[in-house]
């Protein structure tokens, strides 16, 4: 008799609990009394009321969704002004807006890596090994040929390029999301700029909470507007909406339209979030002090939790790791923390490149200095025995 097809699920599920693998959705109340360190509202903006009657006030002009794809009926003059304000205030030519950041960076990968030149060779795409799953699923679907490199190794992806005869994209993100260190981003420019290749910076990290006033990790970097970068952004962390953009020269946006599969063929970002995007950058604009005082959160948590004896990575920007001795120790661990009402992440195999897991702590512009002392001391007194 046949097999069930469905069968291997049931073995791979057992394979998974005894690993300390599975995941479970645990859906959350509108209100809660947790410090929230779990979520990637780094800025605060989230509840903001500007921000949320900015996406009412979208919804019930234009509707509850954007009722196709942006080349058809899905393009309203919220997303024209919203990517406009983009690339003024991240410093690039021009901006794209997409349903989510994810499906951004599948379309800055994949229709950036264009066809074979004159001679038959191909782009290569150089991907750092600690990218997010975004990037290294866009540089899964792209026809090219692939090099993933050490870690944030600027002659690693030097001698990956310089080996080829071809035109080529460097990936990486600005601030990788599972330690929360920056990506040495002026040396892997000028690796790129010794080969002819160019830049694509995932920057879903940066913007808000690094450069002058939020404006992103490329911008500190002097990177912003240059002719051979391109920007990913995420509309749902420090903008506290949901969608993603891409930023860059005009003709790389103009290409984008005409050749990006997740642009052409996915509905448009929903209006509402289209309008609290383009109103949490007017309140990051007049409250700058937000992200000088997101990093300062975030200094804080890693000095209190080192102080401590917790082995944590320096953060460079909103995001503290702390590592945990297994998988089944890390979510015993963020248990703990929730039940004494704070919430962390929790990242493990096969979230985290390394196999090692870790609490991950995102810091927010609008915690209060004791709810800062009340989360380091809780994740300190619930940490287990290494």
């Amino acid at each position: 008799m046949p097999q069930h097809p469905f069968d291997w699920i049931d073995a791979q599920h057992e394979r998974q609990l005894a690993a300390g693998l599975v995941r479970t959705l645990r859906p959350r109340p509108a209100d809660s009394a947790l410090v929230d360190l779990a979520g990637n509202d780094y800025l605060g903006l989230t509840r903001h009321p500007e921000v949320t009657e900015a996406a009412a006030r979208a919804a019930r002009r234009w509707g509850a969704g954007a009722t196709g794809s942006r080349l058809v009926t899905g393009t309203t003059t919220l997303h024209a002004r919203l990517e406009e304000n983009l690339a003024e205030f991240c410093g690039f030519e021009a901006a794209l807006v997409f349903s989510s950041g994810y499906a951004a960076n599948l379309a800055a990968v994949t229709a950036l890596t264009g066809p074979p030149g004159p001679d038959g060779t191909g782009t290569l795409l150089v991907c750092d090994e600690g990218n997010h799953a975004s990037l290294i699923d866009g540089c899964r679907l792209a026809r090219a040929e692939k090099a993933v490199v050490p870690h944030a190794d600027p002659a690693a992806f030097r001698k990956a390029m310089a080996a080829h005869p071809g035109r080529a994209l460097a990936v990486t993100d600005s601030v990788f999301s599972v330690d929360g260190d920056a990506a040495p981003l002026r040396a892997l420019a000028e690796a790129c700029r010794e080969s002819g290749a160019a830049l694509l910076v995932d920057d879903a990290h940066g913007l808000g909470v690094l450069g002058e006033g939020g404006r992103g990790a490329l911008q500190a970097a002097g990177l912003a507007g240059a002719d051979d970068v391109i920007a990913t952004v995420t509309l749902s962390k420090s903008l506290g909406s949901q969608g993603g953009a891409v930023l860059g020269p005009a003709k790389v946006i103009t290409h984008l339209v005409s050749n990006a599969r997740t642009f052409i063929f996915d509905t448009g970002l929903a209006p509402a979030a289209a309008g609290a995007a383009l109103e949490a950058l007017a309140v990051l604009r007049r409250e700058p002090g937000r992200t000088t005082r997101v990093r300062a959160v975030a200094g804080e948590l890693h000095r209190r939790v080192t102080a401590a004896g917790l082995p944590a990575v320096r953060p460079d920007a909103a995001v503290v790791s702390v590592r945990a001795p297994s998988p089944e120790a890390a979510v015993r661990w963020a248990a703990d923390c929730r039940d004494a009402g704070v919430a962390v992440g929790c990242f493990r195999p096969p979230s985290v490149p390394d196999g090692i897991s870790r609490l991950r702590l995102t810091a927010r512009a609008d915690l209060s200095d004791g709810q800062v002392a009340r989360a380091a001391e809780t994740i300190v007194r619930t940490a287990p025995a290494c």
